[in-house]
């Protein structure tokens, strides 16, 4: 289960409203890399596949590959406003590490791919 905030549904549907294509849903993954080991795929997108696992989330159709389950599963998303920005925060209750950015994080059980911070 993936959980997002009220705050982060609105700022994705708005976004979602704002691409103006049919049908289009959020994806989430994982990749290999990051400081950490592993970095995370945030985006928008309207081509699915027989790995796909599907959800809703206060109306948004979330997808994740069926392998990717494994380290979103939990996955905590939030939106903040800043002064005159914002960005998208994540809390992942599967990771025992995470860089100094939030944008990596490492596994118990997995190394991924670590590269230089920079």
């Amino acid at each position: 289960m993936i959980n997002i905030s009220d705050s982060a549904l609105d700022r994705i549907k708005d976004m979602l409203a704002e691409q103006e294509i049919p049908n289009m849903f959020l994806r989430l993954g994982v990749n290999p890399g990051g400081c950490s080991g592993f970095s995370y795929a945030m985006g928008f997108d309207d081509e699915e596949s027989a790995d796909d696992v599907f959800m809703e989330v206060g109306g948004v159709k979330v997808v994740v590959e069926k392998d990717n389950l494994r380290y979103l599963n939990g996955l905590e998303i939030d939106f903040k406003e800043s002064g005159m920005s914002g960005g998208f925060t994540i809390h992942n209750p599967n990771a025992v590490a995470s860089c100094g950015c939030g944008q990596s994080f490492k596994m118990r059980d997995e190394e991924g791919r670590p590269e230089v911070c920079e």
